[in-house]
């Protein structure tokens, strides 16, 4: 009988992540992340998030300003190494408007024994692009 992987399937981890923003699940969104995880948005030219609390306290700030709010990924690709590029669509209404908001990106994260390690968001693909085949290559 042949034994199963016990590599996680990160594509499919970036996934059920997505579907706990989806639904305002910041526990679930949290049990993806390590225990000394880093989110660097800096290139959005929104800052740098280290720690649980401080990632949690964004993605309830950031998705609280919102009514209606969804993430849709439009391309997960696992380059190994641990390394996962994305590139995600968020669509949503800010809290009293009939506006709608759309922001695409890529995000490019670093997985270690299943759990994000670090994620750096990008408004440019192909910078985002590079910089994660650049990175699978130099942890591989």
């Amino acid at each position: 009988m042949p034994e199963e992987s016990t590599t996680p399937d990160l594509v499919e981890l970036a996934r059920r992540s997505l579907e706990a923003a989806n639904h305002r699940d910041f526990a679930a969104m949290m049990s993806f992340w390590g225990h000394d995880p880093v989110w660097d948005l800096s290139p959005m030219g929104l800052g740098v998030y280290e720690g649980p609390l401080a990632i949690r306290g964004f993605f309830e700030d950031w998705i609280g300003a919102y009514e209606e709010w969804e993430i849709a990924p439009q391309e997960i690709l696992d380059l190994g190494s641990g390394v996962v590029f994305a590139v995600l669509l968020q669509t949503a209404r800010p809290v009293g408007s009939d506006g709608h908001v759309r922001l695409r990106y890529a995000a490019v994260n670093v997985w270690v024994d299943g759990l994000v390690e670090r994620t750096t968001n990008y408004t440019d693909i192909d910078e985002a692009r590079a910089a994660a085949e650049r990175l699978a290559e130099s942890r591989g």
